[in-house]
């Protein structure tokens, strides 16, 4: 692009998904300007906010591969062949994600992530890090975002060519726009919090390797994803009224040596409580909006959709934000106008299925994956796929496997489902009537 005629894009968040916008955009010869509220987290001692694991599926791993970061980021992942389920009792059984063709998540750090995109924006002319300045107001007639500058306490203002706003679920750009424009909007926190726990290198060797661990308790549970040194990142999700009746550690390890007694056998007594009342259960929160543009602003991300964490999608929904944003620069030639608008007829769908399945996927993680109806429905669209793979792609590997819309993948399991019922209803049918049959000429 000619630097007389190169047009500025501000990208606010300099989060996962902000940071690999603003590289993305760069590559395409871009001028841009990415705002962040928070200072720098490479500077941090200890990053503030979310850092549980990451799993990383292939929507993130096409979005990477457009900025050259795949390979490195996979050598520093761990990659997970599927669930290893804790019963109570101590027991656990290997649930592969795939089985047919082996495929496997990847552990990834969500901190090491974060400061490898912003890291990778440092080696590019063309991107301006701005930290420590948060958006205070957006204009979208005159093209205008004004800023605080937290350590000058000193506001100023951009007119960029465009903006495209990753600023997480709670988004200042999509709150203007509630305020100011048509948008429909709404948001549903569960009743249910999470927090994080820790195993240590010292004693993760005790757990078994590559596997997403699950200890599924019917209305909650407790996750595990391992790390390169081989410590886990553990992950208690509960309705707070249980976390509530937790008050003391004597009730702390009580209900863990109740709930899951195989895991307080693994760590320590002291690390267990220092990390449980270390800080409040954070909580859990659904955002549905559309549309996503507003003139030349643009929502991505948790912006745009933030969901529960429970299909491992959030991250690689809003990788794939950025992938479709570029592919569709691509085929409109740079027309920002149109492809906003295109982006939004594009994702809503997507978006709004993948909020509501990972919704559902709380419930099979903690409940279902326990039950013999699980297991057979499981076994069957593993056999079907085996025999079928370019007709019969189960749920969880259309979502997590391939690029296939999120809507499409609905689709196609609730296809699947009547396909299903249609066959044991004629199954039932044939032995009924074959049992009529028999009777009358016996």
């Amino acid at each position: 692009m000619d630097k007389d005629k190169q047009k500025t894009v501000a990208i606010i968040g300099a989060g996962l998904v902000g940071s690999l916008a603003a590289n993305i955009m760069a590559n395409r010869g871009y001028r841009v300007e990415l705002f962040e509220k928070r200072q720098d987290i490479r500077k941090m001692k200890v990053a503030k906010g979310r850092s549980i694991n990451l799993a990383l599926s292939n929507r993130a791993r096409v979005a990477l591969r457009i900025i050259g970061l795949e390979d490195e980021v996979l050598k520093a992942s761990t990659p997970m062949k599927g669930r290893l389920i804790h019963d109570v009792n101590g027991n656990t059984k290997s649930v592969p994600y795939d089985s047919i063709n082996g495929q496997c998540l990847y552990s990834i750090s969500r901190n090491f992530l974060n400061k490898l995109l912003i890291q990778e924006m440092e080696n590019k002319s063309d991107i301006k890090i701005n930290f420590n300045c948060k958006l205070v107001d957006a204009d979208f007639t005159d093209q205008k975002i004004t800023f605080l500058n937290i350590e000058k306490s000193e506001h100023f203002s951009l007119n960029p060519d465009f903006v495209i706003a990753a600023d997480g679920a709670h988004s200042v750009i999509r709150r203007v726009m509630q305020h100011r424009c048509k948008i429909n909007y709404s948001q549903t926190f569960i009743d249910h919090g999470y927090i994080e726990l820790t195993l240590d290198s010292n004693h993760g060797h005790l757990m078994v390797p590559n596997h997403l661990h699950i200890w599924p308790r019917g209305t909650f549970m407790m996750i595990a994803l391992p790390n390169l040194d081989g410590s886990w990142t553990v992950t208690l999700f509960m309705p707070f009224e249980k976390f509530n009746a937790l008050k003391t550690s004597d009730k702390l390890l009580s209900f863990f040596n109740t709930t899951f007694p195989d895991f307080l056998a693994l760590t320590t007594s002291s690390q267990l409580i220092k990390d449980f009342f270390r800080k409040q259960p954070l909580p859990l929160i659904s955002v549905k909006c559309e549309p996503y543009h507003q003139k030349r602003f643009l929502l991505i991300g948790d912006a745009a959709h933030a969901m529960v964490p429970f299909y491992g999608q959030g991250m690689n929904a809003g990788f794939e934000d950025c992938s479709i944003l570029s592919n569709l620069l691509d085929r409109h030639c740079d027309n920002v106008d149109l492809v906003f608008e295109r982006f939004t007829e594009l994702r809503r769908k997507d978006v709004f299925a993948i909020c509501d399945l990972a919704m559902y996927n709380y419930e099979e993680m903690r409940d279902l994956v326990t039950k013999t109806s699980y297991r057979l429905r499981k076994s069957v669209d593993e056999t079907l796929y085996r025999c079928f793979p370019g007709i019969w792609i189960p749920l969880y590997n259309s979502v997590t496997f391939t690029s296939m819309g999120y809507n499409q993948c609905m689709q196609n399991r609730q296809w699947q489902n009547r396909v299903l019922m249609a066959s044991a209803f004629s199954i039932i049918l044939s032995i009924f009537l074959a049992s009529y049959i028999m009777c009358n000429i016996i």
